[in-house]
């Protein structure tokens, strides 16, 4: 775990897929849906996992080489988020220590949100089937009028919790969620257990890196002054 001095917050908010879940299998089991629709071979999982934060998006470029630019792009992007939505939560679950940390934030009185990419459309039941509702807001990719890396969904979930951005720590496994934590004022968390891998997150600049959900909440008891 790797740390910086960091002011107490007074609510953490999270990204979702590869942060609070492991959305992956669901995810690749969509794409190599369309793969085989194709008559052609599932891609293998080791090759879409890495690329399951990055959405329709990386997943699309991993199993078929294409780009949003390109021909084709367009109705496989369509058809894999209706195979997504058609089986959202088979294989998906929450990260090891995930309940823990969350039921510790409690204890503590800190507020909890969560801030994704991923559309309403998808993370909305996603939260309630996952055991993510006692959120204390969820702001989607189509929440606003930009995504992250814009800090704008930031700025709306402190709002919706009532606390000042520079009282919030943002944790997420992209270097975007950083890119947008810093942008909101947040103190930002890079999830190394998550789709980013254990080196990518040492050069994104984060303030603080861990390796497990319940280093953050170790973390906040000790107010991070290690």
């Amino acid at each position: 775990m790797t740390t910086n001095t960091l002011s107490i917050p007074r609510a953490i908010l999270f990204d979702l897929d590869g942060t609070l879940a492991d959305t992956a299998p669901d995810l690749a089991a969509a794409v190599n849906l369309l793969r085989t629709a194709q008559g052609l071979m599932p891609t293998p999982y080791e090759s879409l996992r890495p690329t399951a934060s990055s959405g329709a998006r990386g997943l699309i470029g991993a199993a078929f080489g294409l780009q949003p630019e390109d021909d084709g792009y367009e109705n496989l992007r369509i058809a894999f988020l209706n195979n997504y939505a058609a089986a959202l939560a088979v294989k998906s679950r929450l990260f090891d220590g995930v309940t823990d940390l969350i039921k510790g934030l409690s204890e503590h009185d800190l507020a909890w949100g969560i801030v994704t990419n991923k559309a309403a459309r998808f993370t909305d039941p996603l939260v309630r089937q996952i055991g993510l509702h006692g959120a204390g807001c969820v702001v989607s990719g189509d929440t606003m009028p930009q995504a992250k890396p814009h800090p704008g969904p930031l700025f709306e979930a402190a709002r919706r919790l009532g606390i000042s951005p520079q009282d919030c720590w943002y944790v997420g496994d992209d270097l975007r969620d950083i890119q947008a934590g810093h942008a909101a004022g947040m103190h930002t968390v890079a999830a190394a257990w998550g789709y980013c891998g254990e080196l990518a997150p040492r050069v994104w600049g984060a303030d603080l890196i861990i390796n497990t959900p319940l280093q953050l909440l170790e973390c906040i008891r000790n107010r991070c002054l290690a």
